[in-house]
């Protein structure tokens, strides 16, 4: 994958689940993704806080993304395994989230991400996420 912010915009607009959720890539470098959402209502649970899906859902595929500035021409990456740590409960305006690449390779890349909740001009660090990628060949996709 080409490492710019168009590319990486295009990328995450055709995953229909991220255009939904209103995730967007705000930093692109090789083995690095940032991404933010704004928050919304629908992004809340009874609680008043953000759902945990919603932070989970955007480290991985921040994570993955990450990888898939490494890849070789033709492969994709998707999740093999995925560890989550939910610090603490996130409410406020925006999520903030950085995902790297700590070990590329060429079937599995190990990654990292961060998420944070901005509220109020403070930043709190939410949820610390590994995941191991996997690198398939995209004719075997399909």
């Amino acid at each position: 994958m080409q490492v710019d912010i168009a590319t990486l915009r295009r990328f995450f607009a055709s995953a229909p689940f991220m255009a939904d959720l209103g995730i967007e890539p705000v930093g692109v470098d090789a083995g690095f993704v940032a991404s933010e959402l704004a928050l919304q209502p629908r992004h809340f649970q009874h609680t008043g806080q953000v759902h945990a899906g919603v932070m989970v859902t955007m480290a991985d595929h921040s994570m993955g993304a990450a990888a898939q500035t490494l890849a070789a021409d033709g492969f994709v990456v998707i999740t093999a395994e995925l560890s989550t740590r939910l610090l603490r409960a996130a409410a406020g305006e925006r999520l903030h989230c950085e995902a790297r690449v700590v070990k590329p390779g060429r079937q599995l890349s190990f990654t990292e991400a961060d998420v944070w909740c901005l509220r109020a001009g403070e930043r709190v660090h939410v949820v610390r996420a590994s995941a191991t990628m996997a690198l398939v060949a995209r004719e075997r996709l399909q």
